[in-house]
């Protein structure tokens, strides 16, 4: 979907993703709101991430996320398209996060639109911590795979959230 350079962030140049590409099969349609929080995830995550697949030395590199009989397919190259890992992960410890995650992310974008300050405040609180919780979860389920901070687990719960929706 998106591919694009990125800066270093302080990071060392080779512990980094600097393209990241969905399977545009794996996407079901979203909301305008969703591919926004997607597209923005995209970005986010290349412009600043730390990644780098556990017991490999050098990078960069990319990465490929996909859906695959209702798996979420993690596949990890060096930045010239030699293949490093491909991880594929069951999205079952995803489902309630992710669709308690969902639920609120449409009041939070409804709140928008017609609520007070406080009652976005709250809903925004309630909607950051449900996404802490899968990006805990992810990096959990990566531990012994690949190294990524928790900026990172968060921009990538993101998108294996927006894929997630489709399964």
């Amino acid at each position: 979907m998106t591919d694009r350079e990125g800066q270093d962030g302080g990071k060392a140049p080779g512990r980094r993703l600097v393209a990241v590409t969905i399977d545009e099969a794996s996407i079901g349609r979203s909301s305008p709101d969703i591919e926004h929080e997607r597209a923005i995830a995209i970005y986010d995550l290349l412009e600043e991430n730390s990644f780098c697949p556990v017991g490999i030395e050098s990078g960069p590199f990319t990465l490929h996320i996909s859906l695959s009989d209702g798996k979420l397919v993690l596949d990890v190259k060096h930045e010239d398209g030699r293949q490093v890992v491909t991880h594929i992960l069951s999205l079952t410890p995803f489902r309630r996060i992710v669709k308690d995650y969902f639920m609120i992310c449409d009041s939070y974008y409804d709140a928008i639109r017609h609520a007070t300050p406080s009652q976005i405040e709250t809903i925004d609180m309630a909607r950051r911590g449900l996404h802490n919780e899968g990006s805990e979860t992810l990096r959990e389920r990566l531990k012994d795979k690949l190294d990524f901070d928790f900026d990172t687990a968060r921009r990538l719960f993101t998108l294996v959230s927006v894929l997630h929706w489709k399964g």
